[in-house]
């Protein structure tokens, strides 16, 4: 590719400190294009309380206040950027279904694109008309996975010709041998499943948990390692009452040793360190029309055994003996794909390899040129 240089551009997204998975995407994103690309994107973090941001954040958004959608465009529009990326879920914006990033965007002076972590396939009559409106006026639209494409082109109207996939990224951290490090972490002789992210009573864990059990009475060398905080959102409104329900159901069913919590935000190095040592990774989520995970993409990185219920980007990813996929609600299917990996060793290592494979297109060096290739073509239209 000819050496352009990238337009000046400005992200709109949630950020860190706020915790976030598109908070986290996002900074990703923005340090490989940095490292990638030589370029230094600026940042318009959506706010939903009082934050110290790093440098990058150059405004702030107020994420329940329409007048703050108004001034944001008009200070974006000032800014100089020649480009902003928004970073689209319903739930980060404010209004109805996020209607107010609609304010923002009718007044913008310049082009932007649409990355979507969510495309619902059953949309609500508002969510199809405020993503069709944003989709009509920007110059891309990004999704995670070619699932969404379909989706996007028969239920929303949008062209195909439009649309690019760019997949999740993974950072590129170097990794250790797994019984090492299993020893190093005091966990060695043990089958590791681990499940990461921010918690909440979407992600079926009392199913995790519930399956852990069944195998625990035949195999238990099982350990099932529940990694994060509870959501942010979750705790204001309800404090810890999911977490607390998942550990009581850990004693009721008599497997304190087979269960544990770790409850904090974890750090990159943390989540690959993780995800070294475990020898299946699971997703028993509960949502049926997830559009992407980026958990399940940091496990597909690192080339781990994954085993998921059968969200579209799960199946996406797990096709082609790149994983194994459980029903819906189900203890005994989550069991019974466990056992199939903890009892076939070599099934075990083909999946790992065919993970792997896809997995490497997906490093944030790889994905960074990707974003690159969609801004120089969104400008010169």
């Amino acid at each position: 590719m000819e050496d352009k240089k990238i337009p000046n551009t400005l992200f709109l997204s949630t950020y860190p400190p706020r915790a976030c998975g598109i908070a986290t995407f996002t900074q990703d994103l923005i340090h490989a294009l940095e490292k990638e690309c030589g370029c230094t994107p600026g940042v318009v973090a959506i706010s939903d309380g009082a934050y110290e941001y790093p440098p990058e954040v150059k405004m702030t958004l107020d994420q329940y206040d329409p007048n703050s959608y108004l001034e944001i465009a008009q200070q974006i529009n000032v800014s100089g950027a020649e480009l902003l990326m928004i970073e689209h879920e319903f739930g980060i914006y404010g209004g109805r279904c996020g209607e107010y990033l609609l304010k923002l965007t009718k007044l913008l002076e310049i082009p932007y694109l649409l990355t979507l972590h969510t495309v619902l396939p059953n949309p609500k009559k508002l969510q199809h008309t405020i993503l069709t409106k944003l989709a009509e006026g920007c110059r891309k639209v990004i999704t995670m996975s070619n699932t969404s494409v379909q989706i996007l082109k028969d239920v929303y109207g949008i062209d195909p010709e439009k649309i690019a996939v760019i997949p999740h990224g993974v950072p590129e951290i170097a990794v250790e041998d797994r019984e090492q490090l299993k020893k190093e972490i005091g966990v060695d002789g043990r089958f590791v499943v681990s499940t990461f992210g921010l918690l909440s009573p979407g992600k079926g864990l009392e199913y995790g948990i519930g399956a852990v059990a069944r195998v625990a009475k035949k195999h238990p060398e099982i350990l099932y390692l529940i990694l994060g905080q509870t959501h942010p959102v979750i705790k204001e409104k309800y404090g810890e009452q999911y977490r607390e329900k998942l550990e009581e159901k850990v004693k009721e069913l008599g497997i304190q040793d087979n269960v544990r919590f770790v409850n904090r935000y974890l750090t990159k190095e943390e989540i690959v360190l993780y995800l070294d040592v475990s020898d299946v990774y699971m997703t028993p989520y509960l949502g049926k029309d997830q559009a992407v995970s980026g958990t399940l993409a940091y496990a597909a990185g690192y080339g781990r055994v994954i085993i998921s219920t059968p969200y579209p980007y799960a199946k996406e990813m797990l096709a082609d003996g790149r994983g194994l996929l459980a029903k819906f609600r189900s203890t005994v299917s989550l069991e019974k794909c466990i056992l199939q990996v903890m009892r076939n060793p070599k099934l075990k290592e083909k999946m790992e390899r065919n993970t792997l494979k896809l997995g490497q297109n997906m490093m944030w060096s790889k994905v960074a040129e990707n974003y690159r290739s969609v801004f120089l073509e969104a400008i010169s239209c």
